[in-house]
């Protein structure tokens, strides 16, 4: 088997850059570090671009010939954002790096649309809008699939989506059906949303432009060349029979 090194802890080498022999005996290195909540202080910036950019010279030192990292569908247009502005800004350091590389963008990932499935067992999904944008969303499987398969192919951007094209408010239904609940869906308007992240962003800058990326993912269309053979719906029946599960267990307790 090929040796796997051991990464430090995020606030060791986001801060600085790596020491040793990291990537030493390696052909390519693939990154999909980036952060969503914050921890230990740590920023967009902190993660998605220097932890990145660190990996990157410890690559380089070794000699690594291919770099292959999962940045954000449509990236190049959202440099408003913090946190697509650290992927891209990452992006272009590797660009200018002198190496072979792969920036692999996908839609959105089934872990982001589980957020519905959570609401639903709440019993009601807040859509942003009228949820009527169109999204195929990958599983994480099917993402490794086309990561490998990267390593072999010559193309520097591959756009990427899962096997199944579903507006949002097709995907809240889903998540009350596979949670056996009555859809009970609203929709908040785009002008509140946008007032939402100005305020959130007065006490906690961090989830406020988390915020304002979930809100304008979820404003447009993201639709992709179609791969895999994840479906969504399999996944979320996979988190209702989970939860049933710890439910009767913890019943026994």
């Amino acid at each position: 088997m090929d040796r796997v090194p051991l990464i430090p802890k995020p606030r060791g080498w986001c801060r600085a850059p790596f020491r040793g022999v990291l990537c030493d005996g390696m052909d390519l290195v693939f990154s999909s570090v980036g952060i969503t909540k914050q921890k230990d202080g740590l920023t967009f910036r902190d993660v998605d671009c220097q932890g990145n950019v660190n990996l990157l010279k410890a690559a380089q030192r070794a000699g690594v010939k291919n770099f292959i990292y999962v940045s954000v569908l449509g990236g190049p247009g959202l440099h408003d954002l913090d946190i697509v502005k650290a992927h891209e800004d990452f992006v272009g350091v590797l660009r200018d790096s002198g190496m072979d590389y792969t920036v692999i963008r996908p839609t959105g990932f089934f872990s982001d649309m589980e957020e519905y499935f959570k609401m639903a067992r709440k019993g009601r999904v807040y859509l942003f809008g009228p949820g009527k944008n169109r999204i195929n969303p990958i599983h994480g499987a099917d993402l490794a699939v086309v990561c490998a398969d990267a390593a072999s192919r010559d193309a520097q951007e591959i756009d990427v989506g899962g096997p199944e094209v579903l507006t949002h408010r097709q995907i809240a239904e889903l998540a009350f059906s596979s949670a056996g609940k009555q859809p009970r869906i609203s929709s908040v308007p785009r002008w509140a949303m946008k007032a939402a992240v100005s305020l959130t962003k007065m006490f906690n800058r961090h989830q406020g432009e988390l915020l304002a990326f979930l809100t304008t993912a979820r404003s447009g269309d993201a639709v992709t060349p179609s791969v895999g053979v994840h479906r969504l719906e399999d996944h979320f029946r996979g988190l209702a029979s989970s939860a049933h599960t710890k439910k009767k267990e913890h019943q026994r307790c």
